[in-house]
């Protein structure tokens, strides 16, 4: 497949509906991520040696939630939570929204 036509298609994909609008902030993401943390979950069981741990995902678009961390090399990026197993399988995982207001 040419680049071009790979970009063409990724630039019209999309998991859900543009015109709903909500208090969620993410919700254009939130069913294809339930999706993927139920399947974390049901296919692996963890060990009883499990670690926390604060991930950051590079992101180019524009989010709402998107995190400015001045120490880090990718300043701005969306912050996740993590739950490894000793193995490094991830058992589940969070995306940080924001403070609650």
């Amino acid at each position: 497949m040419a680049r071009a036509r790979y970009y063409h298609i990724l630039r019209f994909l999309h998991f859900t509906d543009n015109n709903r609008n909500g208090v969620d902030r993410q919700w254009k993401m939130r069913e294809l991520f339930e999706i993927i943390r139920t399947n974390f979950s049901k296919f692996y069981k963890p060990s009883e040696y499990l670690a926390v741990d604060e991930v950051i995902v590079k992101f180019k678009g524009r989010i709402v939630f998107k995190q400015y961390i001045p120490k880090k090399r990718k300043r701005f990026d969306i912050k996740m939570f993590k739950l490894y197993d000793s193995t490094g399988y991830t058992h589940d995982m969070n995306v940080y929204l924001g403070k609650d207001r």
